[in-house]
């Protein structure tokens, strides 16, 4: 059994505080987190030079980056791959793929064809996770950077369909609660273990509450696309802050979201249920130009993405600046930062059993940052996969 000792880092452990350490993989997983003098002497070891130790960033929502768009029936499987390995060098170690599709039967076609390059494995860095199905079932008046043509009425059959094609790949879903049927096909996203996100809403704050009392659990990018606060309407943001044991999406990229208002969500919901993801579109990783995204073309200028309406079109942040900015404009603790971008997004999926922090067991999907929080290393399964 290979063994690979990371020696001479700092450590997050769960009271957030960083503490010397050397952490022990084997086989993919996690077998020792302790002193050097107590690792066992059998294998190879990396001097980490005083590096923090953190677990691998989760994105669990993302449209792709690096020049790729997810659901590109003409290049699926090498996206994958591309997309994979570029991600792993911000520090993404598991990333859900957020796809949209001009109807149902070419989101079935996507969905069946995602589950059989999932289902095969062989991944050069970052481990997809499964699927984000953003819509069909959005508001129109609250569509963003998605195309009207693209969205419909909810429809549980419609969602069996999908579920079976992705043979359990399919983890989340996003859709508006106000429109005819979103509780019916809510209730059977959460029967068969799917998350049903509420976004793209323009639902007042009775509905969105009720809504995030029953089967709608998590928030899709919360601020945008959906009814925002007034103090004699709440709307759906009012709905998020008072509700209890709900996960919300925070785009921290200083575009989509103030840091006033990413403060304001934070202390409210604290760190324990805010999950940074990057929302990101091709330009991510990339510089400005025209890209193309849900059936529109987006221009990006000075790193800002726009559709023909004018819609901001996706983000073009990567979760490692995420997480920088959360830290160094809010002043978050680093671990705290980190926790939003790893062990919460894996507990809204239902894989925090198997990664999100770092305990014996676990799955080594590390990475090593310095105290500005910049990634110099990531690890997939044991083994690195960047630099």
């Amino acid at each position: 059994m290979a063994r690979l000792w990371l020696e001479n880092g700092k450590l997050f452990p769960r009271v957030g505080e960083i503490t010397p350490t050397t952490v022990g993989l084997a086989d993919g997983r996690i077998i020792y987190v302790g002193q050097s003098a107590d690792a066992p002497p059998v294998g190879e070891r990396r001097d980490l030079g005083g590096l923090i130790v953190a677990p691998g960033f989760v994105d669990i929502h993302t449209h792709g980056g690096h020049g790729i768009t997810f659901g590109d029936p003409d290049s699926l499987a090498a996206d994958l791959r591309d997309y994979s390995a570029w991600v792993a060098t911000t520090g993404v170690t598991g990333f859900l793929c957020s796809v949209a599709a001009a109807d149902h039967a070419a989101l079935l076609a996507v969905v069946r064809a995602y589950a059989d390059l999932f289902d095969a494995g062989g991944f050069p860095g970052a481990e997809p996770l499964g699927l984000h199905l953003e819509g069909p079932y959005l508001n129109p008046e609250k569509r963003g950077a998605f195309n009207a043509a693209w969205l419909r009425a909810p429809a549980v059959a419609e969602v069996d369909a999908l579920l079976d094609a992705g043979r359990g790949w399919v983890r989340q879903m996003t859709l508006a609660p106000e429109l005819p049927g979103a509780a019916d096909v809510a209730a059977r996203l959460r029967e068969r273990g799917v998350v049903a996100a509420l976004g793209h809403s323009e639902a007042d704050y009775a509905l969105a509450a009720a809504a995030l009392r029953g089967d709608f659990t998590h928030v899709t990018h919360t601020f945008n696309a959906q009814r925002g606060f007034h103090h004699r309407e709440p709307g759906v943001f009012g709905a998020v802050l008072t509700s209890d044991g709900i996960t919300a999406e925070l785009i921290a990229d200083t575009i989509h979201v103030h840091p006033g208002a990413m403060a304001l969500l934070l202390r409210c919901l604290g760190p324990e249920r805010v999950v940074l993801i990057s929302d990101a579109m091709a330009a991510a990783g990339l510089g400005d130009g025209v890209y193309s995204l849900t059936g529109h073309e987006v221009v990006v200028k000075d790193g800002v993405a726009h559709n023909p309406r004018g819609a901001i079109a996706g983000s073009t942040a990567t979760l490692d600046q995420c997480v920088r900015n959360v830290h160094h404009l809010l002043n978050v603790p680093l671990a705290d930062a980190v926790r939003m971008a790893s062990l919460n997004p894996a507990r809204v999926i239902g894989r925090d059993a198997e990664m999100g922090s770092i305990e014996v067991g676990k799955a080594a999907n590390l990475v090593a940052l310095d105290a500005k929080g910049m990634v110099h290393l990531t690890l997939v399964r044991g083994k690195v996969v960047y630099p």
